[in-house]
């Protein structure tokens, strides 16, 4: 695959003018986009292992508990993130768009998707394999830990975005006891 496209194609290559950071809150609830957050150098050696894919509206990606052997950046389009609770369908949990990592559990035993994922209207996106983006990591482990610290930034905004979620649907409840 070619290096990136210039800026402005899609906009997921523009890198932001600034970061500014008004403390750990504000930190923990921006939005993280993999790749305008990875350094230029990183993201190039990333992206040489990228194809691109595409999926139709109501394709299932992946299934909860499935083999998670890589993972995406999506491009276009939206994916919903599900979880089988046992009823007819899945009930989603989240929402992922454009610039927006899909899959982490290739990072980690036993390498099982924690989630379902669908395409929710038609996606396009890069695709990596777990392995291959693993052996670089471990080849030049300075490029491994400036992607493993992305990553782990966009977890942590993930975790608390849905930690607010849950106090929205709880914490009303709570307070009545």
């Amino acid at each position: 695959m070619e290096g990136p496209p210039p800026n402005g194609g899609g906009g997921e290559w523009t890198a932001p003018p600034g970061r500014v950071r008004a403390g750990k809150e504000a930190a923990m609830t921006a939005p993280r986009r993999l790749l305008r957050v990875l350094p230029p150098a990183h993201r190039d050696a990333l992206m040489e292992l990228a194809s691109e894919v595409s999926f139709e509206q109501g394709r299932r990606i992946f299934e909860e508990r499935g083999t998670a052997d890589r993972f995406w950046i999506v491009r276009s389009g939206t994916v919903t993130l599900d979880l089988r609770l046992g009823g007819p369908r899945p009930t989603a949990v989240s929402s992922l768009e454009s610039g927006d990592l899909l899959g982490w559990s290739w990072l980690f035993p036993p390498f099982q998707w924690d989630f379902g994922a669908e395409a929710l209207s038609p996606v396009r996106a890069y695709e990596f394999q777990g392995a291959e983006v693993q052996a670089r990591c471990e080849s030049d482990p300075a490029f491994g830990y400036a992607l493993l610290r992305v990553i782990a930034e966009i977890l942590a905004h993930r975790v608390q975005a849905a930690r607010v979620r849950l106090l929205d649907l709880f914490a009303p409840h709570a307070a009545g006891r």
